[in-house]
């Protein structure tokens, strides 16, 4: 599947490549260059991941229960990145992705309660060796469909055989509620040109905000039970 995207067109660290105009020794050179740096992507989110394991695994043994469900990742595709730089009129290049796109590493972080997810985004970005680029708040501020989440961008070291390199990647932390709405919403993205579409849009923007009260009252009845908890 990559050989084929990348015979349409891709990246070298200065000028776009164009595989079918190469010998095949050219071409072997240019694409295991491709492969390294999709690696150093894949790299980034190993030591993000790593280190929301790590609190989830000291939570647990400091108090009594882990505050993240599960951990999702993602690298974009090749033909996603190239599609993304021509959208935005950025050089087709690997030194334009390091700079310009933020998003093509992906984590995304399933909390049990709304409170863990700024609890744990906010004992990452504490630790030093995290950058944090940007912040979206998508839970205090829903996008006009429903959507919520929280997003952050943070710049993180990896340290390769050579070299250390600063890599940027997209986190996405959000509850179990978020996340069922937002995989169902992902598939009305693509599926919008039918019969009633509209109708199944507002239904699902209903649900948005029936989830958002369900999260908020499930984190109000585990503050009692705390509370009980605390009290005996």
């Amino acid at each position: 599947m990559i050989e084929r995207e990348l015979h349409k067109t891709f990246i070298s660290n200065d000028t776009p490549i164009l595989f079918n105009n190469m010998d095949d020794e050219t071409v072997i050179r240019q694409f295991k260059g491709f492969s390294e740096f999709m690696m150093m992507y894949n790299c980034a989110i190993k030591e993000v991941r790593t280190k929301f394991e790590v609190l989830n695994d000291d939570f647990s043994v400091a108090y009594n229960r882990n505050p993240i469900e599960m951990i999702k990742s993602r690298v974009k595709s090749p033909i996603s990145i190239v599609e993304k730089l021509k959208r935005k009129n950025l050089p087709v290049t690997m030194e334009s992705v390091l700079e310009n796109l933020n998003d093509v590493a992906g984590v995304r972080v399933i909390c049990s309660f709304i409170d863990d997810i700024y609890m744990i985004g906010k004992m990452l970005t504490n630790q030093d060796d995290i950058t944090l680029i940007e912040v979206k708040d998508y839970i205090k501020n829903p996008k006009p469909n429903g959507y919520r989440s929280y997003h952050m961008i943070v710049e993180i070291p990896v340290f390769f055989s050579n070299r250390r390199q600063n890599m940027r990647v997209e986190i996405q932390l959000r509850t179990i509620a978020m996340d069922f709405w937002a995989s169902l919403e992902h598939k009305m993205h693509y599926k919008r040109d039918f019969d009633g579409a509209d109708v199944l849009e507002k239904e699902l923007a209903i649900c948005a905000d029936v989830i958002a009260s369900t999260d908020e009252k499930m984190q109000k009845i585990n503050y009692e039970l705390a509370r009980l908890s605390n009290d005996k």
